[in-house]
């Protein structure tokens, strides 16, 4: 579980350091996988019709739904890597 944890953090740190910014459905991606890594289950409100980008946001982590953290993380993971 380390070595995963170690290899997300690192994903983590090349996501910001990436050649070109990724579209827009593959940020939602990223910031889903990011997000049920980190804290599991999103468990929160949905926000409100006026805030498109932050239902965007809801709704591409609440796809993740019952992801186990370690498999969010190797998604993650693999994702970055593939964006190199």
């Amino acid at each position: 579980m380390a070595d995963i944890k170690a290899a997300f953090e690192k994903a983590v740190k090349e996501s910001k350091e990436l050649p070109e910014k990724p579209d827009n459905q593959t940020l939602l991606k990223i910031y889903g996988l990011y997000k049920q890594a980190s804290e599991g289950d999103n468990a929160g409100k949905r926000p409100g019709f006026t805030d498109m980008v932050g239902r965007m946001k809801f709704d591409a982590w609440a796809e993740l739904k019952g992801k186990s953290g370690p498999e969010a993380m190797q998604e993650y993971i693999d994702l970055i890597e593939s964006l190199k």
